[in-house]
């Protein structure tokens, strides 16, 4: 089966994907001009494999859905949801651009990056997961431990001799003991937060998604912040990656303020408050905007500078 999807331009399917080239081929990569990633639609798992035939001001892109059992209606409509939301294929970004056309860094940025939009993972229960693993590690370490979490206790389908893993529910990690969260390689800390998130969320103490409907982000920050195990930085991670919140700024990142200093501030480092004052002129982008920093630094962008652009 597959399906036709067109984005909202301007769109680039490939710079949009490659933050995922390198990823395990078992849950989700980007590799040869395709993307594919283990969804989970009602009980059903499916393989999406997603390719570009489109342009970036003219773009199309086919799924092509591969699954154990037959999809229903149902299903494939909520797949093409899900597929609009990991890329926010709804979100317009020549609002963003010209939001930010007067901001001497971005507006040169946004040129040279035109049509990248941020991705978003298929629950806020995968985004929160994800981003307390991340507590004060090194990026590559948390990704091999996210790896051993979903292999652990994500449910899996073979096709074609391959298996492949989905996220793991939290039916799954509630069902299963600490310590089997500590063998994936978590500190205790970090086992029980992700522990306790599942089990309240089994049974019924803690709805993530319901955050989404927050319309002020400092109210979804104070109210998942009563959550054990999660600071502002975690809540705002969380809320960028898995609520589909660009206005949330994780300023507290010490990387997203080093790659912020490197444009605004002559790489001089700079506090979280330092970070957020800059994002001000980013308006309700703040997080896509920060988005296109760090990912100006992971592809080696540079941009021409002339001097005092960047004082703050």
């Amino acid at each position: 089966m597959h399906l036709t999807l067109h984005p909202v331009p301007p769109f680039d399917f490939q710079l949009s994907a490659t933050i995922f080239t390198g990823g395990d081929p078992q849950i989700r990569t980007y590799e040869n001009g395709r993307y594919w990633q283990v969804l989970r639609v009602q009980n059903n798992l499916v393989l999406a494999t997603i390719t570009t035939s489109g342009t970036v001001d003219a773009p199309e892109l086919t799924v092509a859905l591969q699954a154990p059992e037959p999809l229903d209606l149902i299903e494939t409509s909520r797949i093409e949801e899900i597929v609009s939301s990991l890329f926010n294929l709804e979100v317009d970004l020549a609002a963003f651009y010209d939001e930010v056309k007067d901001d001497p860094v971005l507006s040169r940025l946004t040129a040279k990056l035109r049509g990248l939009k941020s991705p978003t993972t298929p629950t806020v229960f995968e985004a929160l997961v994800d981003s307390i693993i991340e507590q004060q590690i090194a990026l590559n370490v948390a990704h091999r431990l996210e790896q051993n979490v979903i292999k652990t206790f994500g449910d899996t389908f073979e096709l074609n001799g391959k298996v492949y893993y989905a996220f793991p529910t939290p039916n799954a990690i509630a069902a299963a003991p600490v310590e089997q969260l500590r063998a994936c390689g978590l500190s205790t800390r970090k086992a029980e937060y992700i522990h306790g998130i599942a089990t309240s969320l089994v049974e019924g103490e803690l709805d993530l998604e319901h955050f989404k409907a927050y319309e002020d982000p400092n109210e979804i920050i104070t109210g998942m912040m009563k959550i054990r195990g999660i600071g502002r930085w975690t809540a705002e991670l969380t809320m960028l990656r898995g609520m589909q919140r660009l206005d949330a700024l994780p300023a507290d990142d010490l990387g997203l303020r080093r790659h912020i200093a490197h444009f605004y501030c002559h790489d001089r480092p700079i506090s979280g408050t330092e970070a957020r004052r800059i994002a001000e002129r980013w308006g309700r982008w703040k997080g896509l905007a920060a988005y296109y920093v760090l990912m100006a630094h992971r592809l080696s962008v540079e941009i021409e500078i002339t001097s005092g652009i960047q004082k703050v």
